[in-house]
Order: C-alpha cells, then sequence, then structure tokens
C-alpha cells in the first residue's frame, strides 16, 4: 500500500466519479481501476460498489476512510518537514459564498485542492451571494462565488460553474395564503418575498415584466434561505433559487407553483483578474478550470 494509492482512494471517495478522479489525478480511467483493485486486493476487501450511474463506499472503505485520511496527513507533515519544499505553497486564501454553496458546490472546487496543496488555510465567510462581487472588488475576499451579474466590472474574471434555475413557492397548508391562489388569482394583491438586490432581483424584477404584474412586496430579504423560510411561516409568496430550495430544513412546508418560468441564471467562481498573479490564487483557479469548470 502507498500513500499515492490512498490519495486515490481518498479523492475517489469524495467525487464518487471515476472519470472525475482520474480526470483530477492525470491517469485514465483503466489505470484509476486498476489502481483501486490493487488496493482492495492489498486490504482483502470491496472498498467501493460502483455502477454506470454511481459510485458509493462499502462499510470496508468507510472504514479505511479515516485511517487513509491519517496515513495521507502523516506523509505530508513529514515531506514538509525534511523534503526540500521551496515550492510549496502556504498562507490563506479568503472565500465567500452564500450558506447554501458552501455545500452544495464548494465542497467539489477545493476537494483536490486540499491535496494538492495541503499547507494553504482557508477563511470562509457566507453571507448574501448578492454582496459577493462586491467583497471580491473591495478585497474583502480573494475568491467568492457568485451569480454572474448583467453588469460585470472588467476588473473581475467570472468562469460558469453552474446554471442555476428559481421558481415561484408558496407555502403548504396556509389558509389566507391558499385563498389567495384560488382562481382566479390577482397577482396584484399576493404579498411577495423576494431577494433585496443582485441578479436574483434582476430576475424577479423581470418575471414580474413578463407576467405583467404589478407586486405587493411584503418583504426584501438578503439572503435567499430566509426568503424560503419566511415563506415556509406563512409570510407571502416567495421567489428562490432551486439550490436553496430542495437543500432547506423547511421544504416539505413549501410548494412550487405552476406559472411561467423565471428566468435562470449562472453561477461561477470569480475573483480580481490582478489576483490571478498571486500563486495561491492561480493554483486554486486553475484546479476549478480542471475539474469543474471544464465539467
Amino acid at each position: 500500500m502507498n500513500v499515492k494509492s490512498l490519495q486515490i482512494f481518498l479523492h475517489l471517495s469524495e467525487s464518487k466519479n471515476f472519470s472525475k478522479t482520474a480526470s483530477a489525478m492525470h491517469m485514465s480511467p483503466s489505470t484509476l481501476s486498476r489502481q483501486i483493485q490493487r488496493l482492495e486486493q492489498e486490504v482483502q476487501q470491496i472498498l467501493f460498489i460502483r455502477d454506470n450511474r454511481s459510485v458509493e463506499l462499502t462499510t470496508a472503505g468507510k472504514d479505511l476512510l479515516p485511517i487513509a485520511h491519517n496515513i495521507v496527513n502523516q506523509w505530508q507533515t513529514f515531506t514538509l518537514n525534511y523534503l526540500d519544499n521551496k515550492d510549496v505553497l502556504k498562507g490563506e486564501i479568503r472565500l465567500f459564498c452564500s450558506v447554501t454553496a458552501s455545500y452544495s458546490h464548494l465542497p467539489r472546487l477545493l476537494s483536490e485542492f486540499r491535496l494538492l496543496h495541503p499547507l494553504i488555510e482557508y477563511k470562509l465567510s457566507t453571507g448574501d451571494p448578492a454582496q459577493a462581487i462586491e467583497k471580491v472588488l473591495n478585497d474583502e475576499a480573494d475568491i467568492a462565488i457568485s451569480a454572474e451579474s448583467d453588469q460585470l466590472s472588467s476588473r473581475v474574471i467570472f468562469e460558469n460553474i453552474s446554471e442555476i434555475s428559481l421558481s415561484v413557492i408558496a407555502p403548504k397548508g396556509v389558509a389566507n395564503v391558499e385563498s389567495m391562489l384560488s382562481e382566479p388569482i390577482d397577482w396584484n394583491k399576493i404579498p411577495f418575498i423576494i431577494p433585496s438586490e443582485g441578479t436574483a432581483r434582476d430576475r424577479c424584477n423581470s418575471w414580474f415584466k413578463r407576467s405583467k404584474i404589478k407586486p405587493n412586496i411584503y418583504a426584501q430579504v438578503s439572503g435567499h434561505e430566509a426568503i424560503v423560510s419566511m415563506v415556509a411561516l406563512g409570510c407571502g409568496i416567495g421567489i428562490a433559487p432551486d439550490v436553496v430550495i430542495n437543500n432547506s430544513p423547511v421544504k416539505d412546508r413549501i410548494q412550487k407553483l405552476d406559472v411561467e418560468p423565471v428566468k435562470p441564471f449562472k453561477l461561477g467562481v470569480c475573483c480580481k483578474r490582478s489576483q490571478l498573479n498571486n500563486p495561491l490564487i492561480k493554483a486554486l483557479w486553475n484546479v476549478a478550470e480542471a475539474n469543474y469548470i471544464s465539467n
């Protein structure tokens, strides 16, 4: 058993995708498969259950996980202490994203980077995604996960990683709101809860205009998670990204309305163009391009 095979095992346990891990580890999928088979022969256990669509750890794989982390971490500590590491990157990267993005998109962005650059530390701040680009421009964050602005500053570089759909949502079982949704619906009287600013707010305004609605705005909220919570409480109808709705702890208390679709927006990573001269930022950007953006 060698450290490289354990690093491959750790990456595959996070990516759950042979093609992504093979690309990240700079090997063919067949070579990766042989490496995993060799490791399984060494430990005399099947470590992954795999089919055409998914890869999952077995019980033995889950038991090996903390052991593999410990061995790889100890090896990295040893090499940093005793081998020539003049080119090892050290320092801190400040990241900013929404609470939802911190577990829906950020782990994939950082999974391989942590293996390649173990001495880099992260300072993560979460908040309203509408503030993400401003945080980057004001040097309050080095890299942010943000919606692409319709008026993006030339000082910012943006790379798309996903398309985010939005839905119009209503509470379940709240009589006064449900009565307003009875046909014929008077949309101008329904209380709306919408983002206070940013690309999502622009999408809301476009939807109102296209649907010929003069919205009765009950609340303008910073942060999409709070919109879903307020809708679940019965405060009104909201417009929020599906990734936030689907990951919300109160998703069972809301319903998506079958109405005119809201235009989606692009989600991506962004930083100041000048920051790409920083070796730490450039290293993370390269990993993002190779393992997230290209997919």
